[in-house]
């Protein structure tokens, strides 16, 4: 037989035993100076990383960002200052628990052999012994400083993700209330934006129109609205405006000057799920949104007629300004938008 063969004959046989070295106990098992000062360090660990999460939140609204932000060392402050707080946070949490576990939890030696990969009754109630003795060996109920800042730093984690959940836009506040209409502006043709008299509007009539600030430039020459602004602002300020005979509109109370010449001007958004509205038929006076076919009579103060609309459309006060234009007279009077909005 040669000395390959001698190798193929071996294999599959196992491996001898090599057997354990001694145990080495740690400082931390015979000195109780030792065990308290690794205890400590890492209570500070959690402590400071505590602190850092702290600070996260300072940074988070003590740094300017967008056109003028704070600057350090030619990068963002706001950036930098984010993520060296959070990293370091997370860091610490890690470092302090691998400390935990190599000099306060017990240090012995075991032999686990190998088993069938479905694991016996008996085994998995093995398994769930040894969870509990690794639990009992964390001596957890012992080292409450442990628990303690561990747990504020574990607690303290959660205002980074709350406070990085502003950056996902404007808080509301009341903007579902109101939109940009004021006393005295402008409704515009909404392609064109040219200001509209009572004489350029004909009965039967329907212009889609939008308040005149859209078309307008602050002193710097910069639009006043763009971008995802002017669309924000947009969705709720566009408006229909109709003209009909004076004598078929029927104003609610306190709405008996909200027109000017039988012209009424509406919410082009409907109260049901917010699609925007422009078919009119001017016999009836009404207005029907083509997404679910909700019908509004704008002769009769924007009243639901037919369809899943629950609420009437909000209406817009007109008045003319000092050069014979249309202008409102106030915002709307009530939200407008869809009806799971509505509030009362």
């Amino acid at each position: 037989m040669t000395e390959h063969d001698t190798e193929l004959a071996t294999i599959g046989e196992p491996i001898p035993d090599p057997g354990l070295h001694e145990h080495q106990p740690r400082p931390t098992d015979v000195d109780a100076a030792a065990e308290k000062r690794a205890e400590r360090q890492i209570a500070m660990m959690f402590g400071l990383s505590s602190l850092f999460t702290i600070l996260f939140v300072v940074a988070y609204f003590a740094f300017k960002i967008g056109d003028n932000p704070t600057v350090i060392m030619g990068y963002g402050a706001s950036n930098v200052a984010l993520g060296l707080t959070l990293g370091l946070a997370l860091l610490l949490i890690g470092v302090g628990a691998i400390q935990w576990a190599r000099k306060l939890m017990s240090d012995v030696e075991i032999v686990e052999a190998r088993h069938p990969a479905a694991s016996s009754e008996d085994d998995r109630e093995v398994a769930v012994e040894a969870l509990n003795a690794g639990i009992a060996d964390a001596n957890i109920a012992r080292r409450p400083l442990i628990l303690f800042s561990l747990s504020g730093a574990l607690g303290l984690l959660g205002l980074p993700a709350i406070v990085a959940l502003r950056d996902l836009g404007p808080l509301p506040g009341d903007a579902l209330e109101h939109t940009v209409w004021k006393k005295g502006i402008r409704v515009v043709n909404d392609i064109a934006g040219t200001p509209i008299r009572p004489a350029d509007v004909e009965i039967g009539q329907l212009i889609n129109a939008e308040p005149e600030l859209f078309f307008q430039n602050d002193d710097a020459g910069k639009p006043l609205f763009e971008g995802v602004e002017l669309q924000a602002a947009k969705a709720k300020a566009a408006v229909i405006m109709v003209k009909m005979k004076p004598e078929d509109v029927t104003p609610a109370k306190g709405r008996e000057n909200w027109g000017v010449d039988g012209i009424l001007c509406f919410s082009k958004i409907c109260t049901h799920v917010g699609c925007p509205i422009s078919l009119w038929e001017q016999q009836t006076h009404h207005l029907l949104c083509p997404c679910h076919q909700s019908t509004f009579d704008l002769g009769d103060n924007g009243r639901v007629v037919f369809g899943p609309a629950a609420r009437s459309l909000p209406q817009l006060p007109l008045k003319l300004d000092s050069e014979g234009y249309l202008v409102a007279q106030s915002d709307f009077t009530e939200p407008v938008g869809p009806s799971y909005w509505e509030r009362g």
